[in-house]
């Protein structure tokens, strides 16, 4: 066992991971040295890092309250779910639709054996988890554990936030998509943001090769490459935006300059 607990036979404790890194920049305990490290090297490079990261958090909530509660999406796939931070996506949900049911899917080890603070489940509802990696879509959909908790003939909302930048070739990226939504009924959705340099290019940059550098792929992507991620799908308005832009709720506190917001996001519909 790791000092944290964790199996330390399936954990790679001497390379960053994305989502520890993710963890230990939000202000998290669920790390190792070698994720705090690059987590301070990505600081320097682009101290808004963390800004952007909240922002990607901040939609996500808004974005699944309008799901549930404008669209009636009553189920949920999490591809890309990440170490816990509550309030978490089926919290979210369930708050709007106490029956709403919630699949999880990452592909670290600490998010499974952390995956307890997911699992906790209104009565009426249900929360599930599948250890599975994205590139794997035919893995996730026929997973016992989301099959026996959603119902693929109804709508499902499929969320793949901030995880497509680590998918490195476009090709390959729209295929998982279109792969994942194969399946589903119309009327389904996709919701996703991925990593862009558009408004601060050379900082962003910089992070991003700080990324390369740790042995983990990161794409920036332009407003027009992510738009083409919802060939095919109704674009919700205000369609491909800029993560803080993207029907923003004033509550949120004071609003976020553009050029520290690295996140491209969007919503869309399968048409019938």
């Amino acid at each position: 066992m790791s000092e944290n607990g964790w199996p330390a036979d399936r954990i790679d404790t001497g390379s960053a991971h994305s989502a520890r890194i993710y963890d230990y920049l939000l202000g998290g305990k669920d790390h190792y040295r070698a994720d705090q490290e690059a987590g301070e090297a990505l600081r320097r490079e682009w101290p808004s890092l963390p800004v952007s990261m909240r922002a990607n958090r901040d939609w996500m909530h808004r974005v699944v309250r309008h799901l549930a509660r404008e669209e009636g999406i009553g189920q949920f796939l999490d591809i890309g779910t990440g170490i816990p931070t509550s309030p978490n996506l089926h919290e979210i949900a369930q708050a709007e639709t106490p029956a709403a049911r919630v699949v999880y899917v990452d592909n670290d080890p600490i998010v499974l054996t952390l995956s307890q603070g997911l699992l906790a489940s209104t009565p009426e509802g249900r929360t599930a988890y599948v250890e599975a990696d994205l590139r794997d879509p035919a893995a996730i959909l026929g997973s016992p554990e989301l099959l026996e908790t959603l119902d693929l003939g109804r709508p499902v909302a499929v969320t793949v936030l901030a995880i497509l930048h680590f998918i490195e070739g476009e090709e390959e990226a729209r295929g998982l998509l279109r792969r994942l939504l194969e399946p589903l009924p119309p009327g389904s959705f996709l919701a996703l943001s991925t990593a862009t340099g558009d408004f601060a290019p050379e900082e962003v940059g910089r992070a991003a090769a700080v990324y390369h550098s740790r042995g983990i792929p990161m794409v920036l992507r332009s407003a027009d490459q992510v738009a083409r991620f919802f060939d095919g799908l109704e674009l919700v308005g205000p369609g491909v935006t800029q993560a803080h832009r993207w029907r923003p709720d004033p509550a949120q506190g004071p609003a976020v300059a553009d050029r520290e917001v690295a996140m491209y996001c969007g919503v869309a519909r399968k048409p019938a």
